[in-house]
């Protein structure tokens, strides 16, 4: 029933996106996404085996989107003119994207996407802007960790409305970037901790 329906792993992966940034991509499913095309169920599986490889279809192409948007971002910024270039690019596609990004977040089996091109990509981007701050494992590794998971709480605080405060989310997110651009700098080194 493919061919009548226009059914094709990339129309079916990009309406899986769409649908996830407007329900949840935890509310995306096999028969939701039937539905939207107007055919039944059993027509999706001749093209994906099922609900977790849409999931890890729509993680893949989020990142390609976002990788995107990060490399037009930092293109000839170094330091912390990078660091903020980086975080806003993230920031505003998780926010304009909330489901998408969602799937980013999503625990994908590593055989399915740490080999992938995208992820290759999303690795390099990041390494590019922490390039500046000359850290080695496993302190670049931690430093990651903590950009990471502060960008991820702070959008994930920002998209519910839970920054109930008079002052400006956006003033608070540039003090915030420029405080890990300060940290990062004097980042305590691992190897240094260890001969102490």
């Amino acid at each position: 029933m493919g061919a009548h329906a226009g059914l094709t792993v990339d129309r079916i992966t990009h309406a899986a996106a769409e649908l996830a940034d407007e329900v949840g991509i935890e509310k995306v499913s096999i028969s939701a996404l039937a539905r939207s095309f107007g055919v039944k169920d059993a027509s999706f599986y001749s093209h994906v085996k099922g609900l977790q490889e849409i999931r890890t279809r729509v993680a893949v192409l989020a990142s390609g989107e976002m990788n995107e948007c990060i490399s037009s971002a930092i293109a000839g910024r170094s330091g912390g003119e990078a660091l903020m270039a980086f975080a806003g690019a993230y920031r505003s596609y998780a926010l304009r994207h909330p489901g998408r990004y969602a799937a980013t977040q999503l625990r994908l089996d590593p055989s399915e996407f740490a080999g992938t091109e995208v992820f290759k990509r999303s690795v390099e981007l990041t390494y590019a802007v922490m390039r500046h701050y000359e850290l080695e494992e496993p302190d670049l590794t931690d430093a990651v960790r903590l950009l990471r998971s502060t960008f991820h709480g702070f959008i994930c605080i920002e998209a519910t409305g839970g920054f109930n405060h008079p002052r400006g989310v956006e003033g608070s997110w540039n003090r915030i970037v420029g405080g890990l651009h300060q940290l990062l700098e004097q980042w305590p080194r691992a190897q240094a901790a260890e001969r102490q």
